[in-house]
């Protein structure tokens, strides 16, 4: 749902900084390599340690480069499916280590097992989502749903509750208990996601292997099935093999 609308508005106001870094000669895949190095290390260094506030400033600095590589790569006329295999990848990379210092946080400092385990299941439930999509996709199916809570909500349900619970340390009482909230509302909304998903590609599937078993009958003829690659004596273009 938001990947629908804040895709759309913050590419237009990051047209002309992607412009920019055109005209510097830094390219797309330069920029997706910087931008996950630079959120693996606000979540990475900074979570562990509960700073969270500026954990999420670094991160949300970062976290940008998911839309400059992609704005890039258009104005240049050079998408390519290893941009976008690369971009997918590090996406997965970006959202385990932000998932993973929660869990640091909560396994160390924090002292917390269940809320440990929740931002461990939020990592690996996130990862399963966007599993679900692409391998569908893969057997070709369209998994034609929009989920209760994607990577953009994931991120800025976990991100915003960070940054705010971040603010205990500069002496604003009882806000930290945004985190441990945000993590059980995206552990919850990935579970309803991934149902969602799950039955979506049993649905298109069981329509596609339907409509496969009735074509084939037709495809078949009276005399069972031709091979196209067959010549008249019935044996292989290529020889027996």
């Amino acid at each position: 749902m938001l990947n629908k609308y804040a895709r759309a508005f913050f590419t237009r106001v990051l047209t002309p900084f992607a412009a920019l870094l055109l005209r510097l000669g830094v390219s797309p895949d330069a920029v997706t390599l910087i931008g996950t190095a630079g959120v693996m290390a606000g979540a990475l260094v900074f979570f562990p340690m509960g700073e969270f506030f500026w954990g999420t400033i670094v991160i949300t600095v970062f976290v940008f480069s998911d839309l400059v590589d992609g704005n890039m790569a258009r104005q240049a006329g050079i998408s390519s499916r290893w941009g976008a295999f690369l971009d997918s990848t590090l996406d997965r990379v970006a959202d385990g280590a932000i998932f993973g210092g929660f869990a640091l946080w909560y396994a160390g400092r924090g002292d917390d097992d269940i809320l440990c385990a929740v931002a461990i299941f939020c990592l690996a439930s996130g990862q399963v989502v966007s599993y679900t999509k692409a391998r569908g996709e893969s057997i070709g199916l369209p998994v034609a749903v929009n989920g209760l809570v994607e990577r953009a909500e994931r991120l800025v349900i976990s991100l915003v509750a960070a940054g705010l619970a971040g603010l205990h340390k500069f002496g604003v009482p009882g806000i930290d208990v945004l985190l441990p909230i945000a993590l059980w509302i995206v552990a919850v909304g990935s579970l309803v996601t991934l149902i969602q998903r799950v039955v979506t590609v049993r649905r298109e599937s069981a329509e596609a292997d339907a409509a496969e078993a009735a074509a084939a009958p037709a495809a078949q003829g009276p005399a069972g099935p031709l091979r196209p690659d067959a010549d008249a004596s019935g044996r292989d273009g290529e020889g027996d093999r």
